[in-house]
């Protein structure tokens, strides 16, 4: 059974381009402390994708691994 190492997220694949890499946009919503408005953040991750199995528009889980390359420190779990 493998161990969960690290944060988990949600998200929808916006770039396919590279070999064996994705860029993922996870969107999050938290609550502002003073006006307790909802505001909507939007980061982008890049995720280790072997095989390109991913195409543009798909909802993936990404999981925090071990760095990988430069900028890449998830990978994809699931569909």
């Amino acid at each position: 059974m493998e161990e969960k190492r690290g944060e988990q997220f949600k998200g929808i694949v916006v770039s396919n381009k590279m070999k064996d890499s994705v860029v993922v946009n996870v969107e999050t919503f938290k609550k502002h402390p003073r006006y307790a408005k909802f505001v909507r953040n939007v980061k982008k991750y890049m995720a280790h994708d072997p095989g390109n199995a991913h195409e543009i528009g798909d909802m993936v889980v990404i999981e925090e691994t071990r760095p990988i390359s430069k900028r890449k420190c998830f990978k994809v779990v699931e569909k």
